[in-house]
């Protein structure tokens, strides 16, 4: 059995926030049994909030068990960009059971939603304004009760544990045609699925991804892109690059892989956005989807290409669908060809 995919992608300043506000109140607004939900930031403004309250509510009312995990007690300053405060107040007054998930040390930054153990909503958007209006983002939603499965398997061992460290231990083996990783009990095999589908591309690679600092990811993708034998290209935040960039420089430990980033980023084709330094109360308008496209394969979730996603509660869609990939290879290039060209 083949599962039921499909995606939507946001970019800045290219859709209101009612389009994904309403999106979502309509995935959850179709519960019968129940809802588990792990979301990374939620911080929403009426009526925005509203909408998405009346939905979970609306379907706690109707006898829908709805459970919400969240990250909160973030450390401050040790990721790029810091993390988010999630409004513990608002999501504590909902109506149904939640639980904030420790940060600490490493995030809890899943986006999924699970349907009456039959679908899934999952990308890269939080639940914020400025994620729907002002980043660029994809969600996909799968109909399929094998997938979903491993996602409540995933799910339940953080809501149980509320240990980041403790979770994504998920069998990655495929289930109607979907490879469904975890992290961080599959942060490092998810790194080396995706390096290898690098390194052995036949056509094409397209990119997407704020950061990238995963060492098999770095060390391939410049050999990739040195050799000039296939079609790569993409997109990564500039501005959070330079400030991983700094951080090494910083603190020492990486100096390996600065020459190998820089060699990635400009010996193909990459642009950067030259995102707003993250500030309190600043805009974030970061490049924020996470989107690797490797010939017909798909990889997309939450997962930055980065050392911190594999030990980060991340989870990430592998499928082959040429449908798919190449929609996502497009809506890469419609986002490189708003930005510059990095320069490092």
């Amino acid at each position: 059995m083949e599962a039921r995919v499909q995606a939507f992608t946001l970019v800045d300043g290219g859709q209101p926030a009612e389009r994904t506000a309403q999106a979502l109140a309509e995935f959850v607004a179709a519960a019968e049994h129940t809802l588990e939900i792990a979301i990374y930031d939620v911080r929403l403004p009426d009526p925005l909030a509203q909408t998405v309250r009346d939905a979970l509510e609306g379907a706690a009312q109707r006898g829908v068990a709805v459970r919400l995990a969240y990250n909160k007690d973030c450390p401050g300053g040790q990721t790029v960009p810091p993390p988010p405060r999630t409004e513990p107040d608002l999501l504590e007054s909902l109506a149904f059971p939640t639980e904030g998930i420790p940060g600490v040390p490493d995030l809890m930054h899943h986006k999924y939603v699970i349907r009456d153990r039959a679908s899934v909503w999952t990308g890269s958007t939080n639940w914020t304004a400025d994620s729907w209006t002002r980043e660029e983002n994809v969600v996909v939603t799968v109909d399929s009760a094998g997938l979903a499965e491993r996602y409540l398997e995933d799910f339940e061992t953080l809501w149980t544990t509320r240990d980041v460290a403790k979770t994504g231990k998920v069998d990655q083996s495929p289930v109607d045609g979907i490879r469904a990783w975890f992290c961080p009990g599959r942060g490092g095999k998810l790194a080396h699925r995706i390096a290898k589908a690098i390194g052995t591309a036949q056509r094409r690679i397209r990119i997407a991804s704020p950061v990238i600092s995963s060492g098999p990811i770095l060390g391939t993708l410049a050999q990739v892109a040195s050799d000039g034998k296939v079609d790569l290209a993409g997109v990564v935040d500039l501005t959070q690059v330079q400030e991983v960039l700094r951080q090494w420089h910083d603190n020492g430990n990486a100096p390996w892989k600065d020459p190998l980033l820089r060699a990635s980023l400009t010996r193909a084709p990459f642009s950067g956005k030259h995102s707003t330094p993250y500030r309190p109360g600043s805009v974030h308008d970061y490049m924020h989807a996470k989107v690797t496209v490797v010939d017909d394969v798909v990889f997309v979730g939450s997962f930055n290409l980065s050392h911190s996603g594999e030990l980060n509660a991340e989870n990430v869609l592998e499928l082959s669908d040429h449908t798919l990939a190449d929609q996502l290879a497009a809506y890469i290039d419609d986002i490189r060809a708003k930005y510059p060209a990095v320069t490092l």
